[in-house]
């Protein structure tokens, strides 16, 4: 064993033993290995033809090995964040980008994979190795692999400032979220705060030793002010702070501002996208896309906005109605939104967040979820208690298939300092045969809902529900996967417009009485969800969906407009083309100082850049492929089983359109999206 845990092999990552002065001297030498064991594999292809044995499986080898000390690094830079981490991780990742452009510019290792689909070897590839050389020859032209040298400098070049850049989005909007707070002496200005909401606000002014309640920007703090506090100033003062985040405005104006990233980061994809010869940066970013062309993208994005946007006119018209006539607001302000349309959803369904939370006991919606894919999938789950975990609140499960292990996964649920917000899911180990040695998938997922309080266990919302649902449908995805290849396996190689097919598909059997019957139990009592309620939540599920429908294309609009029509906008002409957007499908009002795209993490700092369409893409396949199991019965075994093989096992060893018409028997149709969505058919 070395001095250095990152360099030593291990089934689960040794997190106790993980320093932050580890990362950088194991991942120059790992580097180095690798670059001496390719020339030496390149040099062989020179003197023999290449097989899969002698050139795949090697490389595959060297990248798993990186990949298993890069993972756990990258993993605790987002949930156990601090400043000694943070410093390793910057570096070390300029190391890797460099790396991975020298990669994928080897005009050696280029003709080597070349050789190997051109030569004998390629008859005894089965499909998934075929998918594999397929991919990575694609993968080398889109790396610069046929540019001149200057351009392949330059190309390097951006590629290692988008990796900087996209990590300084990261950084400036955590430590933009964590710098504001508001400390109130006493609950006089929470009025209309449940009980749980204050005691979420109460113990984060305990964990800073101050009296009385704190609230914060992290989610589980900051939404039941916005939907509940009766207080209109302090939604206003709260709103007013998230939606200035890492921005120009708001109460810490340019200290964490974004701006010139995006400024850089967009003229710089403009650039890259040049130099491999795409017209733009959403050009190239459907090179890798089920999505044939941005004119498609569009048109699919338009076409859902005039269905639904007219719809959402008359939603919002309704909520200003109500909030004038009901709760004395004459003109509805951006932080009066939420507030007026939970008072709106209760009045007009008797249901709120609040009573459903009892029923959500977090140990009891963890069980239901395990029980709902034991239904569905056939395996079982249990937890193991000694694996190495990166904090107290975090467990670890293996999935067991006939009683064997076949994935294991971390589960990180709740919201705490030094950890970015939001809900993912993301790879510790992928699926793949070594000679005798299968390795076997590791998962992580994590969420960010309110904690427990005391003794008490988490009450989550409906919502925080959905969320788990459907990162463990993003979590089956990878751990059910029957690829042995790497590059293929879980969701590697599967298109980005339909990763989130079963991810979203999981959430169905939230709203359903079987699933929820699973899920849903009295914190006190454990008894079900009750009928009356059941049938308030179905009553209230498209509350607003059409309104929620022209959120999410306004944000899908904007990202992949951004990256069709503007090479190198300002941060005033990014912002043009927002309201330019927002006027074409927003109904919401709006505030002058929201700074909504200084905090779009996903398209500036998480994969999603002229791809934030993919969500509602992958809800046209969701949905068509739910609809499959209302026909059979949503827990059908067969049409279950059919699912994991059809979708789940493959990976991305083929095209997802054909895996999903395998799945369905035809073209996906956009009518069960409508439907479930509640939009009426234009």
């Amino acid at each position: 064993m070395s001095t250095n845990p990152l360099l030593d092999a291990h089934t689960l990552p040794p997190f106790a033993e993980i320093k932050p002065e580890h990362v950088v001297p194991a991942i120059e030498t790992l580097l180095a290995e690798n670059r001496e064991a390719i020339e030496a594999l390149v040099a062989r292809a020179e003197r023999e033809t290449p097989r899969w044995e002698t050139l795949a499986a090697p490389l595959e080898a060297l990248n798993d090995r990186l990949s298993r000390a890069w993972s756990p690094v990258s993993h605790l830079n987002g949930t156990m964040n601090n400043a000694a981490l943070r410093q390793a991780f910057e570096t070390s990742l300029g190391q890797l980008s460099e790396y991975s452009t020298w990669l994928g510019q080897h005009e050696g290792l280029f003709r080597a994979w070349q050789a190997l689909k051109d030569g004998p070897a390629w008859a005894e590839l089965d499909e998934g190795q075929r998918r594999t050389v397929d991919n990575t020859l694609r993968d080398f032209r889109l790396a610069g692999v046929d540019l001149p040298t200057e351009q392949k400098r330059r190309y390097g070049e951006i590629q290692a400032r988008l990796s900087s850049l996209t990590n300084t989005f990261s950084n400036q909007l955590l430590d933009a979220t964590q710098a504001w707070h508001l400390d109130l002496r006493d609950d006089t200005r929470l009025a209309g705060l449940p009980e749980s909401a204050l005691a979420t606000l109460k113990a984060n002014a305990e964990a800073k030793g101050i009296e009385g309640y704190r609230i914060t920007l992290d989610f589980p703090s900051f939404l039941p002010v916005m939907t509940h506090a009766d207080d209109r100033e302090l939604r206003h003062q709260v709103y007013t702070a998230f939606v200035t985040r890492a921005s120009d405005a708001g109460p810490n104006a340019g200290e964490f501002d974004n701006a010139p990233v995006m400024e850089e980061t967009l003229a710089l994809r403009q650039e890259l996208a040049e130099l491999l010869g795409f017209a733009t940066y959403a050009d190239y970013s459907l090179a890798t896309k089920m999505a044939d062309s941005p004119g498609q993208v569009i048109g699919f994005l338009e076409d859902l906005a005039n269905r639904a946007v007219p719809q959402a006119r008359e939603e919002f018209a309704e909520l200003a109605a109500f909030a004038r006539d009901e709760l004395g607001m004459d003109a509805l302000e951006p932080w009066d939104v939420g507030y007026a349309s939970e008072k709106l959803r209760e009045a007009r369904y008797a249901i709120s967040d609040e009573q459903l939370r009892p029923y959500f006991p977090a140990p009891r919606v963890v069980d239901g979820l395990f029980q709902v894919v034991e239904r569905l999938y056939g395996v079982t789950f249990e937890e193991h208690e000694t694996a190495p975990r990166y904090h107290p609140d975090v467990r670890y499960f293996r999935i067991l298939d006939a009683g064997a292990p076949i994935a294991g996964f971390y589960l990180d649920l709740y919201a705490r300092e030094g950890k970015r917000g939001g809900a993912w899911m993301d790879e510790c180990r992928v699926r793949r045969q070594e000679g005798d040695t299968l390795q076997l998938p590791v998962a992580y997922l994590t969420c960010n809902f309110t904690r427990p309080v005391g003794d008490a266990p988490a009450l989550l919302t409906h919502d925080e529900v959905t969320t788990l649902f459907h990162e463990f449908g993003h979590g089956l995805h990878h751990m059910l996967t029957r690829q042995d290849v790497a590059d293929i396996s879980g969701i590697n190689g599967v298109a980005w417009d339909a990763v989130e097919l079963p991810s979203q598909f999981m959430e169905n059997y939230c709203w359903e009485r079987e699933g929820l019957d699973l899920i849903a139990g009295h914190v006190d009592s454990g008894e079900p969800l009750p009928e009356a309620l059941f049938d308030k939540l179905q009553a209230a599920k498209n509350f607003q969906s059409a309104m929620g429908m022209a959120r999410q294309l306004e944000f899908s609009l904007f990202d992949f407009r951004l990256h069709r029509e503007l090479s190198a906008p300002s941060a005033d002409d990014i912002q043009a083309l927002l309201d330019e957007v927002r006027d074409a499908v927003s109904v919401l009002p709006r505030a002058t100082f929201n700074r909504f795209q200084n905090g779009f993490g996903h398209i500036f700092a998480g994969g999603y850049a002229a791809g934030y369409y993919s969500y509602k893409w992958a809800e046209v396949l969701s949905a068509d492929a739910w609809s499959a199991f209302e026909e059979a019965g949503i827990f059908d075994a067969e049409t279950g089983q059919r699912f994991r093989t059809e979708i789940l096992e493959r990976g991305g060893s083929r095209d997802a359109a054909e895996l999903f018409r395998t799945f369905r028997g035809r073209e996906p149709s956009v009518e069960p999206l409508l439907r479930h969505s509640g939009i009426r058919a234009a």
